[in-house]
């Protein structure tokens, strides 16, 4: 423990003009090598979390997935609105709005924490909300003028961090551009990556695929798909340190003893919530 307060420090100190803007994150400490290291778990989303060390997370559609933890909190990233026909009020709901499948104006008003990843008040959306068990933050990107003219909206793309159950899960929402150097700092260590690989509609895959092989996260979700070809080209772009596991599920349980030692492209089903799951 003593080590990663210590990498910690000097990661910070390392990047002195992000300094002021840090507040406490385990992802920002160097990940360590797990030994004996296992594959993850198929489990239900209403199943109990028996370890309170574990994570659930359930790919529901397009770009959003469902995080459970142990204590029984629950998030839900690029929420659009429907999340299946199941009476689950999340925790959190994160949003980001290139496009209407990515938000919604209109949330569950039961929801006690909606995060809207673009700008507020002419502001970059800067989040810190810790719940306890899952901490959640965001580190902004620009995005596209929809009408054409490149990168014309700066800060108006949230790439959200999830930290729950001692995991640092990243969901890169519309990514319009690589990240820079700073922005890769800001996000910090990521066990888990979830990633647009749509072939263009966000980044190129070749884009897609230096941001993954540099965040060398020990699992990747592939995310925003359509068709097969744009996921099977990204998969086929990776290197050779990649695993490929298709588990033919939607949803997974994970802890950071069942990590993939190598890492691992790990391709969920997507498919609504469902009463009968």
């Amino acid at each position: 423990m003593t080590r990663l307060i210590l990498v910690s420090l000097i990661s910070v100190l390392a990047w002195p003009a992000l300094a002021q803007e840090r507040r406490p994150s385990q992802c920002f400490a160097i990940a360590q090598t797990i030994p004996g290291a296992a594959y993850v778990q198929k489990a239900a989303w209403q199943d109990g979390i028996a370890d309170e060390f574990s994570l659930r997370i359930s790919y529901i559609d397009h770009s959003m997935f469902l995080l459970q933890t142990h204590g029984g909190l629950s998030a839900v990233t690029d929420y659009n609105g429907f999340i299946g026909a199941v009476p689950l009020v999340p925790d959190v709901v994160t949003m980001n709005n290139a496009h209407g499948t990515h938000w919604t104006a209109a949330p569950h008003p039961d929801i006690p924490h909606v995060l809207e990843g673009w700008r507020q008040g002419g502001q970059p959306a800067d989040y810190y909300v810790d719940l306890g068990e899952m901490l959640i933050r965001n580190a902004t990107t620009d995005i596209r003028n929809r009408s054409g003219g490149g990168l014309a909206i700066a800060d108006n793309n949230s790439i959200f961090i999830f930290e729950a159950a001692g995991l640092c899960i990243g969901h890169l929402g519309h990514l319009h551009h690589e990240p820079s150097d700073e922005t890769y700092a800001a996000i910090g260590r990521l066990d888990v990556v979830m990633a647009a690989v749509d072939g263009g509609l966000t980044v190129d895959t070749d884009t897609m695929i230096r941001i993954v092989t540099r965040l060398r996260s020990s699992i990747v979700l592939p995310m925003h798909w359509w068709t097969r070809g744009s996921l099977d080209q990204f998969i086929a772009g990776l290197g050779p340190e990649f695993d490929v596991q298709r588990p033919g599920t939607s949803h997974m349980e994970l802890s950071l003893r069942t990590l993939p030692s190598r890492p691992t492209v790990m391709v969920l089903e997507p498919r609504f919530l469902r009463r009968d799951d």
